[in-house]
């Protein structure tokens, strides 16, 4: 029986690597790429480099637009990713915070598990920026994989 996974994507390299694995680790895995496109992240919600200076003012249409253009990107890159494997993948958008929405979309969906990237950042750091993976293993109502840097398992700060 095929398990449905939830696998959010914004294009880092953990969470390709989160992709990659949940293909990979699962026998034919039904697999939801799910992009949050954050309203109050000025960089599209994805991992390119944004000089705020120079784009569309944040939260404007042209702001939106840009950054559906940059989530057709991500999700072209999840789709070759699927094909490479010969495995069924399919796309999902939604607005709001992360880890909200991640929660909200196991809790609304018949989601078997979530398997996601994390930057495994820890110390000032985690407390300026918060943890989306961690906020997501506290209140997800299914099992999460978190996929991690192998270079940052440092001691904690």
């Amino acid at each position: 029986m095929s398990r449905q996974l939830l696998v959010p994507v914004d294009g880092s390299p953990l969470s390709n690597r989160a992709l990659e694995y949940a293909f990979d680790a699962h026998e034919d895995p039904s697999v939801v790429a799910l992009h949050v496109i954050d309203p109050a992240d000025p960089g599209y919600s994805s991992m390119i480099d944004v000089d705020v200076r120079n784009e569309p003012p944040h939260g404007s249409d042209e702001w939106y637009e840009r950054a559906t253009k940059e989530e057709e990107r991500l999700f072209s890159e999840a789709r070759d990713l699927a094909a490479e494997r010969d495995a069924e993948l399919s796309t999902e958008s939604v607005v709001g915070d992360p880890s909200r929405k991640i929660v909200d979309y196991a809790e609304d969906h018949d989601v078997d598990a979530i398997v996601m990237g994390s930057h495994g950042r820890s110390g000032p750091t985690r407390l300026l920026l918060g943890s989306t993976a961690e906020l997501v293993v506290s209140r997800a109502p299914v099992t999460v994989t978190v996929v991690r840097d192998e270079v940052d398992r440092g001691s904690p700060d």
